[in-house]
Parts: structure tokens; sequence; C-alpha cells
């Protein structure tokens, strides 16, 4: 999964990419709450904003560490929770904190933090191990810290 990574001097990125960043920084301060006017501040289409928000990243949203969170998105079915917990688990890591939404259509999302000190994997095999549990869709790195 870190192998997926640049880091890349702003200067060298097209400035669309520094305005989706821009776009997120004003939602998530609360400046704008509707994307539309984040969008039409910085001066990029809504298209534009969804298709990169969750694929630039400031350094300070993704620098490797002691720490990690991870969004996964699950089926709703008995035992799912459990069974990633289990895995961090094998992998000697902890549970910091867990934040899950409610289901929706048969999905729900849940938020991990994780303290990694202890880890016996790479993250990278973590996450392969949590992606390949039957009924996990998507798990995607956050932050590493």
């Amino acid at each position: 999964m870190l192998n997926d990574y640049l880091i890349v001097e702003k200067s060298a990125l097209p400035d669309y990419f520094i305005r989706v960043v821009e776009a997120r920084k004003l939602l998530d301060s609360g400046a704008y709450a509707q994307v539309i006017d984040a969008v039409h501040a910085v001066g990029i289409s809504r298209s534009t904003y969804y298709k990169y928000k969750d694929k630039v990243l400031e350094p300070s949203q993704l620098t490797v560490g002691r720490k990690a969170s991870l969004m996964l998105q699950l089926n709703h079915r008995a035992g799912m929770l459990s069974r990633v917990l289990s895995t961090v688990s094998a992998c000697n890591a902890n549970i910091l904190t867990i934040t899950q939404s409610l289901p929706i259509r048969g999905k729900a999302s849940i938020m991990l933090s994780i303290d990694l000190s202890g880890i016996s994997r790479s993250v990278d095999q973590m996450i392969r191990e949590l992606s390949a549990i039957d009924g996990v869709d998507q798990v995607r790195l956050l932050a590493l810290e």
C-alpha cells in the first residue's frame, strides 16, 4: 500500500490538486458547509473535487510512524467487526479508537485508530489481510503518524 504513494513538490503538480486540498480544508474548518460552495471558492469543479478528494493528501495527513487511521467498509453481517478486530490483534497491533457508522443499504463504515508500535507485520500486509476478510468491501489507509 505504501508503494502506491509518492511525495511530490507542490510546484510540480497541476494546480487543481492543491485546490482540492484547499476545498477540503474549507469544508473541514466549517467555513463552507456545502461542497459546491467550497469548490467555487477555490475555482474547481465538483467533479474534480470528488475525483481527487481521497487521493490528494498533505504530509500532515499521511506521515509514517507508530499510529495508523484506517477506514473500512463492511457488509452488515453479524461478526464482521469481530473478524476485523481479530485480524488487527493477530498482527499485534492495538486498537486505540473505533468509530462505526449506522449501516445504510447493508454497508457500515468503521474508522480504526491503531497503535502500530508492536506490529508483527508490515502495514501493507495487515491491510491485505483485512481486505481478504469475506465481507470487507474496502480498506483505505487514511494516515500514518
